[in-house]
């Protein structure tokens, strides 16, 4: 993957929801030569600037989990491609991958741009794959953010528990906070101050303790990554993810 924009790539971006992600990846975005040329943040801004919207290369999603959903499809409907990184919506994501493929549409969704989180990502299959073999051993998950963070646990760790349950024979499922079943993955959120990100995996048993930790330093490192992720996705159909960026 690349991290510089060797190939002088211009786009006209759409930023919608415009918080702390949103400013940051407006500012990484003129940083690699691009304009953001339209910001949605409100209800009225859809009314307002959907003739833009139309008008742009790309659209960058980082909103509300309520509000996503409508986002991506009014996308669509302007044959938009759109990044997307709001994560606590994605029991609905089979639904809009389905109507993304079938009108031929542009979909990146990731719940986690950074790429040291997908190194992790790797890290935490292959252990699992390794502590399949010594049941002695029980998982918990740990995620911090920042207190205006809206939905927990976060996308990253419930993708961290997914790809845990895929390859721990025991596990089924996830659960909030303390687990009752031995067939469950307590992740445990804690919502402090500005911190940007920090996840945990931990596996314990009654002699030791075994762990991998990211810890995001600030929000740049992601939205650098969303910015990458759009960069890729031009001219490009179907629904992508950071495991197809991470091979380009």
């Amino acid at each position: 993957m690349q991290t510089e924009n060797h190939q002088n790539l211009y786009m006209d971006i759409a930023i919608i929801g415009y918080g702390k992600m949103g400013k940051e990846i407006a500012e990484i975005a003129e940083e690699r030569g691009h304009e953001v040329s339209v910001i949605i943040d409100s209800s009225d801004d859809w009314m307002e600037k959907i003739d833009e919207l139309r008008s742009c290369d790309i659209a960058i999603d980082f909103s509300t989990p309520d509000a996503v959903v409508d986002n991506i499809f009014k996308c669509f409907n302007s044959d938009i491609p759109v990044v997307v990184g709001t994560t606590g919506w994605h029991d609905q994501l089979e639904n809009v991958v389905h109507d993304c493929l079938q009108r031929e549409q542009s979909l990146f969704v990731a719940s986690n741009f950074s790429i040291g989180v997908n190194i992790m990502f790797n890290l935490n299959k292959q252990l699992a794959k390794i502590m399949n073999m010594h049941p002695e051993y029980d998982v918990t998950i740990d995620e911090t953010h920042h207190i205006h963070k809206m939905d927990a646990p976060s996308g990253t760790a419930i993708t961290i528990a997914n790809d845990i349950i895929e390859e721990l024979e025991h596990k089924e499922e996830w659960v909030l906070d303390e687990s009752e079943s031995a067939t469950e993955i307590p992740i445990f959120a804690h919502r402090e101050g500005e911190v940007p990100g920090i996840h945990e995996v931990k596996y314990e048993s009654m002699l030791d303790t075994i762990s991998i930790k990211h810890e995001a330093k600030s929000r740049k490192g992601f939205a650098l990554g969303a910015v990458i992720a759009a960069e890729y996705l031009v001219n490009k159909k179907g629904y992508h993810t950071m495991e197809d960026l991470l091979k380009a």
